[in-house]
């Protein structure tokens, strides 16, 4: 089908982002489990994406990787869903999701595997450290409900999956901002199905794989 709309994920992963963002479209879509090391790993989904990697898209036979762009892609081919400012309007909205797709990203990954820059080092990496780069971040929510103008929009879906997991399993420390932006937004409909559908899975899985 000219419309078709597949959903490659795995329930304990990124994918979760792109679930919100499906759930807030709100278009049919099929999704297709995949397991670690094995179905993802194969020739079939690495023609796909060939980083071995979830979550991906296909749309109408068009391939789509990695959360942002998913995310910017969905909000312009479903337009009746409102997920995207107007074209005359997307400063902010570019600016802040790719700004946490990259150095805000790149800056919890560092801390976790323990590398932190600093002096000359914060020059060089991209993200400066991690407080610089959650201290512009915290510019971007503090005082609003959302991150690019008045209106929800598909940057607070990838900004705020990325608070939200960080706030959860601390790898961002908590802060006022930080908690009254994801707040509001945990109340949303679409948040809350995709977190129904993806906890049901992760039951599944485990209770088909017991430690």
């Amino acid at each position: 089908m000219a419309d078709e709309l597949i959903f490659y994920t795995n329930p304990m992963s990124r994918g979760q982002i792109v679930r919100w963002m499906l759930e807030e479209v709100g278009a049919p879509y099929e999704p297709r489990i995949l397991d670690y090391g094995t179905t993802m790993k194969d020739a079939a989904y690495l023609a796909i994406n060939p980083m071995g990697k979830v979550p991906a898209i296909v749309h109408g036979g068009q391939v789509v990787t990695e959360c942002a762009a998913i995310c910017a892609y969905l909000a312009d081919a479903f337009p009746d869903a409102g997920l995207a400012p107007p074209t005359t309007d997307r400063a902010d909205y570019y600016r802040w999701l790719f700004f946490t797709a990259g150095p805000v990203e790149q800056a919890i990954i560092s801390k976790q595997f323990g590398l932190e820059p600093e002096g000359e080092q914060q020059r060089m990496a991209g993200f400066g450290s991690l407080a610089m780069a959650l201290d512009a971040l915290e510019t971007a929510v503090a005082g609003k409900d959302y991150v690019a103008g008045d209106r929800f929009s598909a940057a607070d879906v990838y900004v705020g999956s990325q608070l939200d997991w960080g706030l959860q399993f601390g790898t961002i420390p908590s802060r006022p901002a930080f908690e009254a932006y994801v707040a509001l937004l945990r109340e949303r409909a679409a948040y809350k199905r995709a977190k129904e559908i993806d906890n049901a899975l992760i039951a599944e899985m485990q209770a088909a794989n017991p430690a």
